[in-house]
């Protein structure tokens, strides 16, 4: 695991126990701090203190644990909490700011202990759509490279869970890290090598003050930056163009700028379809330029990267129709690059709606064969949609899938891209995901 010296003898308060906070109060304890933990959840509690357990008790730090809303948080060095925590509602960071406590999460702790790492860069990609498959295509052409190299962040293990690199002959080791707005405001001191920013579109807004506060929060990414570190930034919409402005009249030829529409041959990436991949390919291969990989490794990594699950993946092809799970997409600026992607589709569309309106969408709809809603927004969105294409409101995913079996003619894609979050009627988008692969396969 990643441990900092400098945690030694400080007291840290832990709130949330799930995989990140889990990997956090053992790195603390290994650093030999003094931490109080707390999570509803009995069972997350119960296998905190199995695990520090197993670790054998030598690591020199302390565990309690502690409902935090109970404790006098004076004198407590930080208050970590997960990203999932709303700081702008949740009584115990009102409590931490009135005691002068810093509020930090798990990627400023990763900051703080690059100090005792072995020689190493730093990757931070963010964006509201597209971070998860730049994050991971950047890690696969680095290892293609044959560069020490791990993800972490909003992806894979919790980055205080893994080992630190070591330098080998191809150069020094590369932190890639996706980072997602809550992780960033939780974060002071992030200096990343390379910076980079997709996109910026309205999201999270119950977090933030007005669409602005989100804005702001991406922006960070960048005032955590030394000046003569690279900044890569899409400028496909006005606040990320703003963005570049800004940077590029103190930084000049370090900061990057991504035009939106560049044409390119991605016939020779299979996992990478789509204008919106096009954008992520292009912001991978200028961070990896940036890294100094060699241009074969990069293309070698473009054609041979796997995708996502869940992200434009090909589920199955039958009778000559092309399944696709794109559940990742919750909302309509992602979806809409997806339906530029093919055609000839019938879209699998609906869940919880993050908004009213299917407006980034629109543009692509001549792509749609038929509609198929499902879920809280079935309605809402069938509405919407009528205008433009035909549509079933078919309620839900095993319904639609059926149907648009029978509907689909060779050649098509169905395309389960749903705009929407997916709490409605799943657990999360990869329930969704693996519900509407199960639904495919009973059609074989």
């Amino acid at each position: 695991m990643i441990v900092f010296s400098g945690w030694a003898g400080k007291h840290y308060a832990v709130l949330g126990l799930a995989r990140s906070g889990t990997a956090t109060v053992r790195a603390l304890l290994a650093g030999g701090a003094r931490v109080t933990a707390w999570d509803e959840d009995e069972a997350k509690r119960a296998a905190i203190l199995s695990a520090t357990e197993q670790d054998g008790g030598g690591t020199g730090g302390t565990l309690a644990i502690a409902d935090l809303d109970t404790i006098d948080l004076t004198g407590v060095d930080a208050l970590v909490v997960s990203p999932g925590v709303p700081l702008n509602r949740h009584p115990l960071a009102a409590s931490a700011r009135a005691a002068g406590v810093p509020i930090i999460g798990d990627i400023e702790l990763f900051a703080q202990a690059r100090a005792d790492l072995p020689a190493h860069r730093v990757v931070g990609i963010t964006g509201t759509n597209g971070k998860s498959t730049t994050t991971a295509l950047l890690h696969h052409m680095l290892d293609v490279a044959g560069v020490p190299t791990c993800m972490g962040g909003n992806i894979g293990l919790p980055i205080l869970a893994q080992e630190p690199l070591l330098p080998n002959d191809r150069g020094n080791g590369v932190y890639v890290l996706e980072l997602s707005s809550y992780q960033i405001d939780l974060t002071q001191s992030l200096d990343c090598d390379v910076a980079v920013l997709l996109n910026i579109t309205p999201d999270h807004l119950d977090r933030y003050d007005g669409f602005e506060g989100y804005v702001a929060s991406k922006a960070r990414l960048f005032a955590m930056q030394a000046a003569d570190h690279c900044a890569v930034i899409g400028i496909g919409d006005a606040p990320s163009a703003m963005i570049a402005r800004e940077l590029s009249l103190g930084r000049g030829a370090s900061v990057i700028k991504i035009a939106p529409g560049v044409c390119m041959d991605q016939s020779r990436w299979p996992a990478l379809q789509g204008p919106h991949n096009a954008q992520n390919a292009l912001a991978a291969m200028n961070a990896a330029e940036a890294l100094g990989l060699p241009g074969a490794a990069i293309d070698q990594g473009l054609e041979t990267f796997g995708g996502l699950p869940h992200r434009m993946e090909r589920v199955a092809t039958l009778g000559g129709v092309t399944w696709i799970d794109d559940s990742k997409a919750t909302n309509p600026e992602s979806t809409a690059p997806a339906l530029a992607a093919y055609p000839r589709i019938h879209w699998i569309v609906g869940g919880r709606a993050k908004g009213d309106d299917l407006d980034a969408c629109v543009p692509h709809l001549g792509n749609v064969v038929r509609a198929y809603t499902i879920g809280e927004a079935g309605a809402r969105f069938a509405e919407v949609l009528r205008p433009h294409v035909p549509v079933a409101e078919v309620e839900t995913l095993e319904r639609a899938v059926k149907l648009a079996a029978q509907e689909a003619a060779r050649g098509d894609v169905v395309l389960l891209s749903p705009a929407a979050a997916s709490f409605d009627q799943f657990r999360d988008y990869e329930h969704r995901g693996a519900a509407f692969r199960a639904a495919v396969e009973a059609l074989a």
